[in-house]
């Protein structure tokens, strides 16, 4: 079965940086489009925030306004494993990360898009 496990979380100062990782199995994974979302504390799983997506090759990314030029994402088909740096970190950014996956083309922000989840990784940013 498809397997997603996160890793890298934990808690850091304001403007810091963490790089969180996922690791897939049971999944073609170059050909599997992946998500990076996050759920803050209090907010139900249905608004689970877009942070980013990654295309097959990795060519194509695109990011939510409130972490653009902050946050990257990259993959190693090789690997099996896609990343999210996360720089310049805030506050604001604390939450449980999900990486997610979906077959197919396109790029959707909609978590509803993803057939694929993680169990999800803790990142707290303290001011």
């Amino acid at each position: 079965q498809v397997q997603l496990v996160e890793s890298g979380g934990g808690l850091v100062q304001a403007g810091g940086s963490l790089r969180l990782s996922c690791a897939a199995s049971g999944l073609t994974f170059s050909t599997s489009v992946m998500g990076w979302f996050r759920q803050a504390p209090g907010t139900p799983e249905e608004e689970r925030e877009f942070v980013g997506v990654v295309s097959w090759g990795g060519e194509i990314t695109t990011y939510a306004d409130s972490v653009k030029g902050r946050f990257t994402i990259s993959r190693d088909n090789a690997k099996n494993t896609v990343w999210l740096h996360m720089n310049s970190l805030k506050p604001e950014d604390t939450a449980v990360y999900y990486c997610a996956a979906r077959r197919g083309f396109g790029l959707p922000h909609g978590p509803n898009e993803y057939a694929y989840w993680g169990q999800g990784t803790q990142v707290t940013v303290s001011s």
